[in-house]
């Protein structure tokens, strides 16, 4: 029987994200694999990722996200260790109705993918909510009912990609669907982006 501390400590720890109703999973912005190209793009939504300044640098916050890859990464390579990762993310995610996937961080693989869903199966009570640039790894995957996948467009004011769940970044806030900018960042009551009936979540830029 778990208990939260040996949990935590397992996977490595649970971020808690001030504007989400709910705890998040993340690893290293610096990591990303497309957003890291989209960052030096001006103009792309991940030029001014928020994961890649202010409290995220920190020295402290850097060494939790990656140890958090670490975990991951053993999880990915070690079969034994994986099924362990599993069931203590299980226990500490089956607590809450909601959780996000990479408040910081992306994709790595199509197998990181898999382990998501096989997390998300074992939570049928929670909904999961995951942003990405990496719809390669999503492609060809079975995705639980209870995970919300929302592939996000590359660039600010374009089109929403064309894949059933999707987020767009937006210039004038009046375009904006994401209101936490009236509730000082802040998602409040708002549930739109684990809600499935919502095709595109559009967010004011940062």
């Amino acid at each position: 029987m778990w208990k939260v501390k040996t949990a935590n400590a397992l996977v490595g720890g649970l971020s808690a994200p001030s504007k989400m109703p709910c705890p998040s999973f993340s690893i290293s912005a610096f990591m990303c694999q497309t957003g890291g190209r989209l960052a030096k793009l001006i103009g792309s939504v991940c030029a001014m990722c928020y994961a890649r300044k202010g409290r995220y640098v920190f020295p402290n916050v850097q060494s939790a996200l990656n140890r958090r890859m670490s975990v991951l990464a053993r999880a990915l390579a070690d079969s034994t260790f994986r099924a362990e990762f599993i069931s203590a993310m299980t226990y500490l995610i089956s607590r809450n109705p909601y959780f996000r996937w990479h408040d910081s961080g992306d994709l790595q693989s199509t197998d990181h993918f898999r382990l998501i869903c096989d997390i998300a199966r074992a939570t049928p009570n929670t909904t999961h909510w995951l942003p990405t640039t990496e719809p390669r790894y999503v492609k060809g995957v079975d995705v639980p009912a209870n995970l919300i996948v929302r592939v996000s467009a590359t660039h600010i004011d374009k089109a929403a990609p064309n894949y059933p769940h999707t987020s767009t970044v937006v210039s004038d806030k009046a375009q904006a669907t994401c209101r936490a900018f009236e509730r000082a960042g802040k998602c409040g009551p708002c549930r739109a982006c684990w809600d499935v009936k919502v095709q595109n979540v559009s967010y004011y830029q940062h």
